[in-house]
């Protein structure tokens, strides 16, 4: 299908510079580049939401900072003091 299309002068030369690089033509390199911005936008949309375990409990027990992993991690394992 022929089209018209507005490119920016500046994204038209750098796919040009491409085109001639890869030994492809123009329209190859823009179908191909449209294809490939197509195929991400479909495999982000395809992602399905990620269901994180949650716990019950009785809040963040005192003196505990979520911002010190070693300390949580020698809590953890029972040898903080």
């Amino acid at each position: 299908m022929r089209t018209t299309i507005k490119i920016d002068d500046r994204l038209l030369a750098e796919a040009k510079v491409q085109a001639a690089n890869s030994g492809r033509t123009l329209n190859a390199v823009i179908e191909d580049a449209l294809r490939e911005a197509l195929a991400r936008r479909h495999r982000r949309d395809e992602r399905r939401a990620v269901e994180l375990p949650t716990f019950r409990g009785s809040r963040l027990s005192p003196g505990v900072d979520l911002d010190d992993s070693a300390a949580l991690l020698d809590r953890m394992e029972g040898t903080a003091s």
